[in-house]
């Protein structure tokens, strides 16, 4: 939900930050925005810019992460395939850096960086 809070372009910030990158969102993530997107006031409009960026990201359908919250399957995810992750939720980062996954967040509500711990 970061472009809508923040009006950034995110897959502009990525290519800046990363270079080609295969934009991927776990179906437990839509399902999820989907949701909040029932929602009125800024949670909702935040979600459904969330929706019309996920349009542009591969779909994963992976059965085996169904199994628990869907930060959870987010972690899970993360950790199976050892990739990066882009999210502000404080709880996700922190349980990817237990698992040793660099998270890209945004600094100073601006620009994109890449953190590691």
């Amino acid at each position: 939900m970061m472009p809508a809070q923040f009006q950034i372009d995110l897959f502009d910030e990525l290519r800046m930050l990363i270079g080609a990158f295969d934009p991927l969102v776990l179906h437990g993530v839509l399902q999820e925005l989907n949701g909040l997107a029932r929602a009125k006031g800024r949670g909702g409009v935040a979600a459904r810019c969330a929706l019309t960026l996920a349009e542009k990201c591969t779909i994963v359908q992976n059965t085996d992460l169904k199994v628990g919250s869907v930060d959870a399957q987010v972690v899970g995810y993360a950790v199976q395939n050892k990739c990066l992750v882009v999210t502000n939720d404080r709880r996700v980062r922190d349980a990817l850096f237990a698992q040793g996954i660099s998270v890209i967040s945004l600094r100073n509500q601006k620009k994109l960086e890449i953190l590691r711990r």
